[in-house]
């Protein structure tokens, strides 16, 4: 018998920031500790795959730096001088605190502020059922998903697609603008499959020669943001060539005619100008794919972080509706599932109790928020009082400039609830410490899959930590709405709720199936039976302004960016930061492989293996500068500037440079993070945060 086979076993799910959402079997060594994570076999999306450091968690759930005791602030701001507090004493000063601020400028002052660092939807989500209760500001959440889920929508009008199980039965899949290698390590799990079973083409498209283009078979590696260049590139090949599938074109999509019109103009040798890419490269994939039926294009979120984001998605998606990929099993374009979840959490959420009137700020424009910056805030008061769960803003929003000095303010009280003594948490009031996934209860759902999976409590947690749902909830009595529905009930209740009301069981239930698959049938998913539309055609023309998206702002909010600059049909449009004489360089913060996010970077084995913060600099743009190989360089724009170690590597454009990873800012010489080099500036239509769409200027040092 092996050593797995005798070890007790637990299962759940990866809570982390991540569209596979991965099934876990995790080592159970005793009532509170952990051994290895590993994928469950048995899930036919995670097929036994985990990436190597949720394999490796116990380095974070038995770490020595965990937070363990309250904090309360005992020096100036950010000066790091605490003195430990009870749970009792800590919630008590907290929820004094936000009585205060709210007697002074009414409850729109306080700003429960969360995202993603867990993913767990009792734990990430009861947040708002506390914000809902007091009338505290709304929270509109855009630092991830927006640019790229608003140009899916506009061509598929629906968040689903084809079975990502169907990767291992297509004869060409495209990895384009995910390095799933690195972020979503299950997509190559079944792109290898078919690759070793049908011998099939893997194409990758991406911004640098990155781990997952070392996959490819054909490796097309383009200037950031210009992408909408190469799709209509691609789009104007299959018309010229025969290749379109022109039945399907009149029955399932909107204006055919008018798009090949359109394209007539973009041609390989224009595309090729704009992209950096060779004609014969682009002739070369648009032959692939259009002479590929069955081509399944895997769209990632690289679309969401480049201003023109939504352009080019849109783009991107609408060559499977030229080819007629969509009605092929293995064939279309996929991006995310989180449509086909449709969980009811109001009773989590309080959604009964919002009030339309209170207004909702732009969580990624924290920076402008926190420094009253009039347009952020929407004639409201001053944010002087937070509550922050599930997310480092100090380290991962844009403008880091402008989130530091908002912290900073001594009229601001911030409580942090926290794993560790994160960049945020440094500069808080108050610091309450919080139970990892392994020791709560709560329940998941994959959008780069189809499962909800459960992840109920294996072990216990150190003393001292304690849950989101907890701190929430003592809140919520403290501040007089413990009363209120969905407050008083247990995370497992809760849970019994969402579950009872989609009709798929309980708590009970789920922890014995472990979890459910709710892919779409296959007319659903391959929109045979048309698209999301109200006309059910894939639309090549995109309504900017009107189309309903998952994270489309709030009427409150309007519109964002320059709507009037989108254009008619797919196109490539410069909403991004051209590189110009004073900032000759395009800087993407890509993400590395042993961090996710500014999760991990406390792990020894993580931190190890990632060595420094480092800029990836072509070498001849280096040697132009008189930057040496591994020497310090300093990197800047209008926002500000920071110094990183070069690292010549000529998997990329020239003027173009990758900072991978998001480094904790002490990890930088001058304590800075990369977010000091991003902009918060809202993308059109819909916002969202555009971190790899930055110009900078390089100087030797």
């Amino acid at each position: 018998m092996n050593q797995h086979a005798k070890l007790r076993i637990g299962h759940s799910a990866c809570p982390h920031d991540c569209p596979s959402t991965c099934a876990l079997e995790v080592e159970l060594l005793d009532d509170n500790r952990i051994g290895r994570v590993h994928g469950a076999k048995s899930n036919s999306y995670t097929s036994g795959v985990v990436c190597a450091k949720v394999a490796r968690y116990a380095d974070r759930v038995h770490h020595p730096d965990r937070l363990l005791r309250p904090l309360v602030r005992a020096g100036g701001k950010g000066e790091g001088v605490w003195k430990e507090a009870s749970w009792e004493a800590a919630l008590d000063l907290v929820a004094e605190k936000f009585i205060a601020a709210e007697a002074k400028y009414g409850s729109e002052t306080v700003w429960p502020y969360f995202y993603a660092g867990t993913m767990g939807l009792v734990q990430r989500d009861g947040i708002e059922r506390l914000r809902h209760a007091k009338k505290y500001s709304g929270f509109f959440g855009s630092i991830c998903t927006n640019l790229a889920w608003t140009g899916w929508m506009m061509g598929a009008g629906a968040l689903r697609g084809p079975d990502p199980r169907e990767m291992a039965k297509a004869d060409c899949v495209v990895i384009w603008g995910t390095n799933a290698v690195v972020t979503q390590v299950n997509v190559m799990t079944h792109a290898m499959r078919a690759r070793k079973e049908r011998g099939s083409k893997i194409v990758v498209i991406d911004i640098y020669d990155n781990a997952t283009m070392k996959q490819a078979d054909l490796g097309l590696v383009l200037k950031p943001g210009t992408d909408g260049a190469l799709a209509c590139a691609v789009m104007h090949v299959l018309f010229r060539d025969g290749l379109a599938d022109r039945a399907y074109l009149e029955k399932y999509t909107d204006d055919p005619r008018g798009l090949e019109e359109h394209l007539r103009t973009r041609t390989p040798e224009w595309a090729a100008a704009i992209t950096g890419l060779s004609i014969a490269e682009i002739e070369a994939f648009a032959q692939i794919v259009g002479t590929t039926k069955k081509t399944y294009f895997r769209l990632g979120y690289g679309f969401a972080r480049q201003r023109n984001g939504s352009v080019n998605m849109h783009a991107a998606s609408c060559i499977a509706a030229v080819t007629g990929a969509w009605q092929y099993e293995g064939g279309g374009a996929f991006h995310s599932n989180s449509g086909i979840f449709k969980l009811n959490q109001d009773v989590l959420e309080g959604t009964a109790m919002r009030d339309p009137k209170v207004r909702y700020l732009d969580h990624s424009r924290i920076g402008p928020v926190l420094t009253g910056a009039a347009d952020a805030l929407y004639g409201g008061p001053p944010v002087t009082a937070m509550l922050i769960q599930n997310t480092n803003p100090a380290n991962v929003a844009p403008e880091q400039r402008l989130v530091k000095q908002g912290f900073m303010r001594e009229d601001l009280f911030t409580c942090v609830h926290e794993q560790f003594m994160t960049d945020t948490a440094k500069l808080a009031d108050v610091v309450l410490p919080a139970t990892m996934f392994l020791e709560h209860d709560d329940i998941y759902k994959g959008g780069g899959n189809q499962h909800i999976t459960l992840g109920p409590k294996l072990i216990e947690p150190p003393e001292g930590p304690r849950t989101n749902h907890y701190v929430n909830e003592e809140l919520g009595k403290r501040l007089g709405v413990g009363d209120r529905p969905g407050f008083g009930l247990t995370e497992r209740e809760h849970i019994d709720i969402i579950l009872g009301k989609r009709g798929i069981g309980s708590f009970d239930s789920l922890k014995e199936q472990k979890w459910v698959d709710l892919q779409p049938d296959f007319d659903d998913a391959h929109f045979i039976n048309g698209f999301g539309h109200a006309d059910r055609k894939f639309h090549f023309r995109p309504n900017w302004t009107g189309q309903s998206a998952p994270n489309r702002p709030p009427k409150s909010m309007g519109l964002f960016g320059p709507v009037g600059r989108l254009p008619e049909f797919p196109d490539h449009v410069e909403l991004i930061e051209v590189a110009d004489e004073e900032h000759p360089f395009r800087l993407a913060t890509s993400p590395a492989r042993n961090f996710l996010n500014s999760s991990f970077a406390e792990t020894p084995v993580s931190k190890a293996k990632e060595g420094r913060p480092e800029l990836l600099i072509h070498r001849e743009d280096a040697e132009a500068l008189g930057i040496e190989d591994g020497s310090r360089v300093e990197v800047g724009n209008r926002r500000g500037d920071l110094v990183l170690h070069a690292r010549f590597f000529d998997g990329v454009k020239r003027g173009v440079v990758i900072a991978e990873g998001i480094w904790p800012n002490s990890a930088h010489e001058r304590g800075e993070g990369i977010n000091v080099l991003t902009g918060a500036d809202a993308p059109a239509p819909y916002g969202g945060a555009a971190v790899h769409d930055n110009k900078v200027w390089l100087r030797a040092l």
